[in-house]
This record gives structure tokens, C-alpha cells and sequence, in this order.
């Protein structure tokens, strides 16, 4: 995590989708501590994540926890 430029509250995306999924809760040398909508708490490793800029972290569905991405996929769900 220490070459990404990330912060409690910059808000969490699947790939480079317009709408967010979460936020970023807890920041640790290694890992990210993500809430995702209407699923909880996630720990994210550094290699899930695709790239961090602008308050915004972009996770990457080629690595990224399949719980983590059907969490992320679902995060709008009962929206409707």
C-alpha cells in the first residue's frame, strides 16, 4: 500500500464502474479495510487493488476476492 496514495473515506470502485461500492475504512502497510454497501467490511491487499488517485481506489476484478466482487456487484442491489 505504500505506493498508492490511499485514505480513510476515499471512495471504493469496481474497475472503472461510475457508480462507487464503498469506502475506504482502515489503511494498513499491506492492506485496505473496505466497507462495500449492504455487505460489510472487507480486507483488500494491496495487488487487488487496480490504481488510486483523485479520493477514489479501483479494485481489480482479476485479483480481487470472489466475495469481495460478488459483494461489490450486489453493493446497489436493493436500490430499486
Amino acid at each position: 500500500m505504500q505506493a498508492l496514495r490511499v485514505s480513510v473515506g476515499d471512495h471504493v470502485f469496481l474497475d472503472h464502474a461510475d457508480e462507487e461500492v464503498g469506502a475506504v475504512r482502515q489503511v494498513a502497510k499491506d492492506h485496505l479495510i473496505v466497507y462495500i454497501e449492504n455487505a460489510g467490511d472487507f480486507v483488500v491487499r494491496g495487488n487487488h487493488v487496480k490504481s488510486a488517485h483523485d479520493g477514489k481506489v479501483i479494485l481489480d476484478p482479476e485479483t480481487a476476492e470472489p466475495a469481495l466482487l460478488d459483494a461489490a456487484r450486489r453493493a446497489h442491489e436493493s436500490e430499486d
